[in-house]
């Protein structure tokens, strides 16, 4: 497998198609012949996929979690949060991990390098486009108050759902060490989402000799930059050298998932940090148009070469 190229997720058009075959041949027409497969496919499609691969047509990269969709969960509803691998509830944390397991199973059938994880969320009120808004109306008396608040709150909150999220992990890195699989921990966009930088700095320290490695989202590092939270540089200083794969989408203010070059994201930033053997896939999301996944696609090959 080649991992110098560019793949694009399934999630850009994934929901317009009922068979595997109709979503590859879009794909494939705009020059992409690696991809990673979404959350939002159901058992059927998965196979169907791996029909795929294994006749030569596709090469998958990643896999997020989960895929296939879990039992009984509507492809059109279909998260990867829909089972929390955080859980306070003993009983839904293992499903979680059990549908994850799945995940690490479809990777490994397919052939794919690695499995994009969530780790759920603090059982918090989630208030960033509360924040957001304080902070692009330049309320900085609202915006400071509210950001004190929101790190009080999940600081007070957050060992219990951590701790979960940590057991979890226990247990995935030993099953996706079996399998020869990777696990990608994915930063977060929300403020309620685990982990944020100083678990993360946790989780990456604790599993430094296994199969868990850091996965960036180009959309979500720069929320948190564009609301004040954090430097997108700052994130990638501290992560790049454990730093699996990226996606790479646009954003304007905290509007992500465009396609590459219809935001405000300088791209540029990235240049020092994305490596020969990073994963790298776009992935921008519906109603981002063929031609400018085109373009975005022409850009990041120039950008990365």
């Amino acid at each position: 497998m080649k991992t110098d190229s560019l793949a694009l997720s399934t999630s850009w058009k994934a929901l317009q198609y009922s068979r595997a075959k109709d979503i590859i041949v879009e794909i494939k027409a705009l020059g992409f012949y690696q991809v990673e497969l979404s959350f939002n496919l159901s058992r059927t499609l998965v196979e169907e996929m791996i029909n795929l691969k294994d006749q030569g047509l596709i090469e998958v990269v990643s896999v997020h979690n989960f895929c296939p969709v879990p039992c009984g969960i509507a492809r059109e509803k279909a998260l990867p949060d829909t089972f929390s691998l955080s859980a306070q509830n003993e009983q839904e944390r293992k499903k979680a991990v059990a549908y994850t397991k799945e995940s690490i199973d479809t990777a490994s059938r397919i052939g794919a390098k690695a499995v994009v994880l969530h780790l759920g969320k603090v059982k918090i009120k989630e208030r960033i486009k509360t924040l957001a808004l304080y902070f692009l109306k330049n309320d900085s008396a609202k915006y400071n108050k509210l950001k004190i608040q929101m790190v009080k709150e999940r600081e007070k909150k957050s060992k219990i759902f951590f701790e979960q999220a940590l057991r979890s992990l226990e247990q995935l890195t030993e099953y996706a060490q079996t399998k020869n699989v990777k696990l990608g921990i994915e930063n977060r966009y929300y403020f309620s989402e685990i982990p944020n930088i100083e678990e993360m700095e946790i989780i990456l320290r604790r599993f430094s000799n296994s199969t868990l490695y850091y996965w960036h989202d180009v959309g979500h590092a720069q929320v948190y930059e564009n609301l004040g939270i954090l430097k997108h540089r700052d994130i990638l200083d501290k992560f790049s050298p454990r730093m699996l794969g990226i996606h790479l989408h646009d954003i304007e203010g905290i509007d992500d998932h465009r396609a590459p070059l219809e935001g405000k994201f300088d791209f540029t930033l990235l240049k020092p940090y994305v490596k020969e053997n990073t994963l790298k896939v776009l992935e921008p999301h519906y109603p981002a148009t063929k031609e400018q996944i085109l373009r975005a696609k022409e850009y990041l090959e120039q950008l990365f070469r």
